[in-house]
């Protein structure tokens, strides 16, 4: 399976995307110099979710143009609990050099509170983050330290190149990376949490692009091993950007990618509003993913700034349900942990 992508430069010389559609590789070749749009308007980011049933830790750093965001989130599904710390600089515009390729580059960002790494050398991604006051309980300043290393690069990940008709120095390209194996620690006011090859796995959203103004968009994933012990996960999404040529929705198992059509997010309703924490279900037009979900946190991260707003709900908990592969093999997963997002944008 390989798409409908052909490798070449993403954009032309007057900086609008060349083509749009899907890949299992990142066969464009992305340069921000490349970019005609308004440098306030430029949006690059690395987020890394790495989980092992139990935790999660999910880091960030976005070179936003107007803004440089180091984030950093830790879950406790067994509480269940969350806690997001992020430090934002203002009028960075590029900078923080964000790797143009997700095949190697590093990221380091360094401030008096928070040092970020993420260093990829092809085989092996290292991940290190130093956060002071992390949190504050009960007036003490609690730190936090996470050091982590992701191996076992999939063959296959998922890989989209879109735009918006309505602007055409618009686009987004986008690579996930799913399933990928990962150890090591994190140590919040001197507690260490393990992860283990055995039981945790890693996914990138490496996202690069120029964006319209307001955006709303829908975003699931999981990895997880099957109790046969193959590794398997899932990317699905929607809601922005005109996508003629294809979704974002795969599945994958062992590092192979299989494609599927169109999904739908069916949030429940109360009074008129989405009811993040009732069960939500999940379908496809094609019949090949069909899940149910049962909601454990609603990681809430709301920014209202007058011009810029930010409304997320990422919505981790238990999915069940059935997968259809490439060739017709049902894959069949019971309350395995994953999440779910909506988030609302203008930015």
């Amino acid at each position: 399976m390989q798409g409908n992508l052909s490798r070449g430069k993403l954009l032309d010389e007057k900086g609008q995307l060349i083509e749009s559609g899907w890949s299992t590789k990142l066969i464009k070749e992305y340069s921000r110099n490349d970019i005609a749009a308004s440098k306030w308007r430029i949006k690059e980011w690395d987020y890394y979710i790495i989980t092992n049933g139990k935790i999660a830790i999910a880091l960030t750093f976005a070179e936003n143009s107007y803004m440089s965001l180091a984030s950093v989130s830790f879950l406790d599904f067994l509480k269940p609990s969350y806690k997001t710390t992020s430090e934002i600089k203002l009028f960075t515009f590029g900078k923080n050099i964000m790797p143009s390729t997700t095949d190697n580059g590093d990221i380091n960002y360094k401030s008096k509170r928070v040092d970020m790494i993420f260093k990829n050398d092809g085989q092996t991604r290292n991940l290190y983050c130093r956060f002071d006051k992390f949190d504050n309980i009960n007036g003490k300043d609690i730190n936090l330290e996470v050091n982590l290393i992701l191996t076992d690069f999939p063959k296959d990940s998922m890989v989209i190149a879109s735009a918006w008709n309505e602007d055409n120095k618009s686009f987004y390209y986008n690579s996930k990376i799913n399933c990928m194996k990962a150890s090591g620690y994190c140590i919040i006011d001197g507690k260490k949490y393990d992860f283990d090859e055995s039981d945790s796995l890693g996914t990138l959203d490496w996202g690069r692009g120029v964006w319209t103004r307001v955006n709303t968009w829908y975003w699931g994933s999981m990895q997880t091993y099957l109790d046969d012990g193959r590794k398997f996960g899932f990317n699905i999404g929607y809601g922005f950007s005109d996508r003629p040529n294809g979704s974002e929705n795969m599945i994958f198992l062992d590092g192979i990618a299989h494609k599927f059509d169109q999904v739908t997010f069916n949030i429940p309703q109360l009074n008129g509003k989405d009811d993040f924490m009732s069960p939500w279900t999940f379908t496809s037009n094609d019949g090949k993913f069909e899940m149910t979900f049962k909601p454990i946190i609603d990681r809430i991260d709301n920014t209202n700034l007058g011009i810029i707003e930010s409304k997320q709900h990422q919505v981790f908990g238990l999915f069940s349900g059935q997968a259809t592969l490439s060739d017709g093999t049902v894959i069949n997963i019971k309350d395995k942990l994953g999440f779910a997002e909506k988030v609302y944008n203008k930015w």
